[in-house]
C-alpha cells in the first residue's frame, strides 16, 4: 500500500474534535479539504495514518467550468474500510470549511445522499455545525439478533429498558439500538471486539449505539465501533440522527423537540450533541460545535 507521507503533506490533513469546544473533548476527526486526485485506497491509507474512527475527504463540486459555491463531494474512511456516513466528521469537516470560507449554507454529497448542513456562530463565538440527515428509518430486531449482540456485549436481558426496545436505526448509516436500564449498565462496557465486530458486518451496522435515558429529553450514549478498528466512538453523530429516528418512530420523543446526548464521558472526551425534532419533515438534524486539534 502507498505511504501516506508520499500521498499528502502533512499540513494537507487537518485535525478537529466534534461536538466540543475543548480540544480534548468530542470526537477527534481528520479532515483534508482537497482530496482531489485521491483513489480510495490511498485515502484509506491515510485514514489508517491519522488513526481517527474517521477521516473525511473532500472534493469541490465543479459547476460547468468552476466549482459550485459550498458545494463538496465527501467521502469518509475509517482505519480499516470506507464507511457510507459520518456525523461527526462532517461537523468537523463542516466547521473547518467555515473557518476558510466563513459560516453559513453548504452542501455535503455523500454516498447516501446530499446532506446539508448549516454553519453559524454561538454566542461565545464557537463556530456550530447542523447537518440534516437524509431520510430516517427504523426496522425491528429479531430475538435472535438481540440475544447474540447482548452475549457479545455481556449484558443480560434484564439490562435492557423495556420502555425502549431494541430496534436497527438508519439515518444515513445503520445502527442497533439497545437501551440500558440504568447509567451504571451503560459504564461498564467490556464486549467481545472480533466477535461484535463479525455480527455487525454481517448486519451492515456501523456501530451500536447503547442509550440510557435519564430524562425525557436527555440521553447519555456510548457506541462500540469495532468493524472500524476502534474500541470506542467518542461522538457519533450518524447514530444520534438514527436514535433520534428511532425515539420519534417509537412514539417516546413527539416532535418538535431537542434531545441533549452525553458521549465520551466514560472515555474521558466529554461531547454533548443536540438532535432536533421538527414537525412534518422525517429528517433529523444533528448539531455540535467543533475546534481544531493543535
Amino acid at each position: 500500500m502507498t505511504s501516506p507521507s508520499t500521498v499528502l503533506p502533512p499540513a494537507a490533513v487537518l485535525r478537529y474534535a466534534a461536538f466540543a469546544t475543548d480540544p480534548a473533548g468530542g470526537n477527534p476527526a481528520g479532515v483534508v479539504l482537497d482530496a482531489t486526485g485521491l483513489s480510495a485506497g490511498q485515502m484509506l491509507a491515510v485514514a489508517a495514518e491519522v488513526g481517527y474512527s474517521e477521516t473525511a475527504f473532500l472534493t469541490p463540486v465543479a459547476a460547468d467550468t468552476a466549482p459550485a459555491e459550498g458545494v463538496y463531494t465527501v467521502r469518509y474512511y475509517s482505519p480499516l474500510m470506507e464507511v457510507p456516513f459520518c456525523g461527526h466528521a462532517t461537523v468537523a469537516a463542516a466547521v473547518a470549511v467555515a473557518e476558510q470560507h466563513g459560516p453559513g449554507q453548504y452542501v455535503f454529497s455523500t454516498a447516501v445522499g446530499e446532506v446539508p448542513i448549516e454553519v453559524g456562530r454561538d454566542e461565545d463565538g464557537a463556530l456550530r455545525a447542523t447537518l440534516t440527515s437524509v431520510p430516517p428509518h427504523t426496522e425491528e430486531a429479531t430475538a435472535a439478533d438481540v440475544a447474540q449482540a447482548l452475549a457479545l456485549l455481556g449484558w443480560a436481558a434484564e439490562d435492557l429498558d423495556p420502555a425502549l426496545p431494541p430496534r436497527f436505526a438508519y439515518a444515513g448509516s445503520r445502527h442497533l439500538v439497545l437501551a440500558a436500564a440504568t447509567r451504571a449498565r451503560l459504564a461498564d462496557l467490556a464486549y467481545d471486539f472480533d466477535g461484535l465486530a463479525a455480527f455487525m458486518t454481517e448486519r451492515n451496522l456501523i456501530t451500536l449505539q447503547l442509550v440510557w435515558r435519564e430524562d425525557a429529553h436527555t440521553f447519555h450514549v456510548r457506541d462500540p465501533f469495532p468493524v472500524g478498528g476502534v474500541v470506542e466512538d467518542p461522538a457519533t453523530g450518524a447514530a444520534a440522527a438514527a436514535l433520534g429516528a428511532y425515539l420519534r418512530e417509537l412514539g417516546a420523543v413527539a416532535p418538535p423537540a431537542v434531545l441533549t446526548l452525553h458521549q465520551g464521558v466514560d472515555l474521558g472526551r466529554p461531547g454533548v450533541l443536540l438532535v432536533e425534532l421538527r414537525e412534518g419533515d422525517p429528517r433529523v438534524r444533528v448539531s455540535g460545535a467543533a475546534v481544531a486539534i493543535p
